[in-house]
């Protein structure tokens, strides 16, 4: 059975247009509400001061700028987020490498683990 995570208000943050679309279907699929994506870093910390958003999913390189202020503002505000990139997790900036980290390209079923480990499981409701 697919874990669904239905009504979940996620934010991609990634400047890769191909990349973001492959991550909004992937995340529509699970039952998501994809905010953004936002391609810039000032565009996902607007983004975050505007918007409701349960989780986030991170690119650490948004066209030569780290997303390290995107996380620190999504910590503040108590939501969860995975990075993912093309690099080695290894290459995580010390104090972050607790953070989830995804590999792109990225496959569904890691994308379904990940969100399973940073959201809380969802409500079962007893009639």
């Amino acid at each position: 059975m697919l874990t669904t995570f239905p009504g979940t208000r996620v934010l991609i943050v990634e400047d890769e247009l191909l990349v973001s679309w492959t991550t909004q279907d992937m995340l529509e699929a699970l039952g998501c509400v994809v905010i953004g994506p936002a391609a810039s870093v000032s565009q996902a910390l607007e983004t975050i001061a505007a918007q409701a958003i349960d989780a986030a999913v991170l690119d650490l390189n948004l066209s030569g700028e780290l997303s390290y202020a995107v996380a620190d503002s999504l910590v503040s505000r108590g939501v969860p987020y995975v990075f993912l990139t093309g690099y080695n997790a290894a290459s995580i900036r010390e104090g972050y490498g607790d953070a989830l980290a995804l590999q792109k390209p990225l496959r569904q079923g890691n994308l379904i683990d990940a969100l399973a480990r940073l959201l809380p499981p969802p409500r079962v409701a007893h009639g």
